[in-house]
């Protein structure tokens, strides 16, 4: 184990807890597929697993990580100055676009693919595509999610051009308007592109939302999808 990092995280320890001592400290990296890191209390010993994305990070952004991490493990207030520098760190261009690249090369996604029991989302994309951006967007891969994910009503995964529905809307008794609405956000998000302004991510810019309220049912389908 890298003892400047042990010391670092003993140090972050002693500034939050200055008179408990400070606990055996296991800390690794991993091969995650993103910025992962994760803190768990057993037995009196702090393990620690951060991505080896993070080897070689600067030490002001590892002491960052460090301060993070042990403060919402024992319940601390977390410092501004020290969540602000691992956010700019994390939304940085150079980390986002490493990040992508090791989700390509790492990351499985399950795919069902596009066609459900009731709803084809090949042919919902073909239909969008046609109202609303002249038949000019590539089609990313489709497909339903592996299971009935009601946190995560969809998504669009840059990493793997893909974008993914939740199974829970493939149903009869579903208004078509709400898979469409569903699958045209996330169509947005093809068209813009997640930014970066004054180190934070902006993922729905003003463009985004405007475009959004387009959509004919757009309120009509935010109201259905609070019923999920």
């Amino acid at each position: 184990m890298n003892s400047e990092l042990h010391l670092l995280f003993a140090e972050e320890y002693r500034a939050l807890r200055p008179r408990a001592p400070i606990p055996s400290l296991e800390i690794r990296f991993r091969r995650f597929t993103s910025l992962n890191t994760t803190i768990r209390l057993r037995e009196g010993r702090v393990h620690v697993h951060l991505s080896d994305l993070l080897e070689g990070a600067p030490e002001g952004v590892l002491r960052a990580i460090a301060h993070i991490l042990l403060a919402k493990l024992y319940r601390k207030p977390l410092n501004a100055v020290q969540t602000n520098r691992y956010r700019r760190f994390a939304s940085s261009e150079a980390v986002i676009r490493q990040t992508e690249l090791i989700r390509q090369s790492r990351g499985r996604k399950k795919m069902l693919g596009p066609q459900g029991q009731n709803y084809d989302l090949d042919e919902v994309f073909e239909s969008l595509n046609r109202r609303f951006f002249h038949g000019l967007m590539g089609r990313p891969l489709l497909t339903w999610s592996g299971h009935m994910a009601k946190r995560s009503l969809g998504h669009y995964d840059p990493a793997h051009n893909t974008i993914v529905v939740s199974r829970v809307f493939d149903r009869k008794n579903t208004p078509r308007y709400a898979v469409e609405y569903l699958l045209y956000h996330e169509m947005l998000h093809l068209k813009h592109p997640v930014k970066v302004r004054g180190g934070r991510r902006c993922v729905h810019p003003r463009e985004f939302q405007a475009e959004e309220r387009l959509f004919p049912e757009w309120e009509k389908a935010k109201e259905y999808l609070k019923t999920i």
